[in-house]
């Protein structure tokens, strides 16, 4: 299994249980899946997650952007923006918190892949890098 706790945030259930087990088929634990902005923040603040999957449209009152910004102040984990939105305002709030990457659904399994893995090695290289295995395994 391959390191690294993944919280998926997505308001579309049946997109977040597909992301999940294309996550699984690909060797990644899932530390959670959360359909909301504020559900994110605590999720993120309580399973410290190496890297998360977030949407951009939420339910809620707070969106992916905002979430974001919240928990990458407290924890800075990597993201990676999975979206459908192509407003290029909206995009550039998305480029200004630095994620690994930005992909549009639908995406393609290949380009997920690659993105984990950058934002995974980075992960590794940093003298901060940290096995969440035990994290991820609260949530199940």
């Amino acid at each position: 299994m391959k390191s690294g706790g993944i919280l998926v945030v997505e308001d579309e259930m049946i997109v977040a249980m597909g992301i999940k087990l294309k996550l699984e088929e690909m060797g990644y634990t899932v530390c959670g899946i959360v359909a909301d902005g504020q559900t994110a923040i605590n999720m993120a603040s309580h399973l410290k997650p190496d890297l998360i999957l977030m949407d951009i449209v939420l339910k809620g009152n707070i969106n992916g952007i905002e979430a974001a910004k919240v928990i990458k102040q407290k924890l800075a984990p990597h993201f990676i923006f999975l979206t459908g939105i192509s407003d290029k305002a909206i995009l550039k709030r998305v480029h200004e918190l630095k994620p690994v990457g930005t992909i549009m659904k639908p995406f393609d399994d290949s380009q997920l892949r690659n993105m984990i893995e950058e934002a995974l090695s980075e992960n590794q290289s940093s003298s901060e890098a940290l096995d969440f295995s035990d994290s991820c395994a609260l949530s199940e």
